[in-house]
């Protein structure tokens, strides 16, 4: 419990000193000589909604944990009282690619410099910009800990709790695939709630009459990203691109789509580990019967 309010503390400090230190900054007509062309009107795309993640753990979330210190067994009802507030996180993340676009382009101007010096930084801003990513993917980690040392009162919110922030980080983990879709014609947003996406070797029946081993042998699996929606499948190719010598970006490139009459069915396979993806026909005439 201490660990989580110490470190909370920290990250509210940090948080506050890149508001302070840089985005305050940008509006100071001292330094409005040294901005960057390329940073005009993109302070919202270099930040994302980071000051609704500030103000949210800095007014609610920092003083909520620690009036949990006398009483531990409180924290997890916190996160639980808090669990549509964190999803904050998810546009956080979303935006994260386009903000590092832009910092790839004007980090380096004498304004950022400048800002880093005030502060007396050792890192550059874009250290910081990585801070609210690594800290919603460290609170379920807390959570595992706490839990470990505690089989008491309190433990059953604790496992929702844990329950809820794995949740959460799957679906910011999912969103930021699903922006770098390319070639979808259609409104994503239609589609329904992304239920799964994933890798998975996929065969297509578009050849008949071939029943020898040798001939089957030569229909070898697509590699393909598959998005799950409530209302329609989509099926990708992915693919990576280096930016300006820095690390690969993946986009997935849509290929096909299928419309969604089955509800998804995702095994383990016990001999070689793979997954294996199966669609059972939800409907009342043909309850239970398996397509795969």
């Amino acid at each position: 419990m201490t660990e989580l309010i110490e470190t909370e503390r920290l990250y509210v400090e940090e948080l506050q000193s890149i508001m302070e230190g840089y985005f305050a900054e940008l509006d100071n007509s001292e330094l409005s000589h040294l901005i960057p062309p390329t940073l005009e009107n993109k302070r919202d795309v270099l930040f994302g909604n980071l000051p609704a993640i500030y103000e949210f753990h800095n007014r609610t979330f920092l003083r909520e944990l620690e009036n949990c210190a006398e009483k531990p067994e409180l924290v997890g009802t916190c996160f639980l009282k808090r669990k549509e507030e964190l999803q904050v996180y998810e546009k956080y993340c979303q935006n994260k690619p386009r903000s590092e676009v832009i910092w790839r382009q004007c980090g380096d101007s004498l304004f950022f410099q400048e800002c880093q010096k005030k502060l007396d930084h050792k890192l550059s801003l874009d250290a910081y910009l990585l801070k609210p990513v690594q800290r919603i993917t460290k609170y379920q980690l807390m959570l595992k800990e706490m839990l470990k040392c505690n089989k008491g009162e309190g433990t059953a919110e604790l496992e929702e709790a844990l329950t809820t922030m794995l949740d959460i980080i799957k679906s910011v983990n999912d969103s930021m695939h699903q922006i770098a879709i390319t070639g979808f014609e259609g409104n994503l947003s239609e589609l329904g709630k992304l239920l799964m996406q994933g890798s998975f070797n996929v065969w297509t029946d578009h050849k008949r009459g071939h029943s020898k081993v040798k001939d089957l042998a030569r229909f070898k699996p697509m590699q393909r990203h598959l998005f799950l929606y409530d209302k329609m499948m989509l099926f990708c190719k992915k693919r990576e691109e280096t930016t300006d010598g820095h690390d690969k970006t993946p986009s997935y490139s849509f290929k096909h789509s299928l419309k969604v009459r089955y509800t998804l069915c995702v095994r383990q396979s016990d001999t070689e580990g793979l997954q294996q993806l199966r669609l059972m026909q939800n409907n009342a005439n043909n309850k239970g019967r398996e397509r795969q």
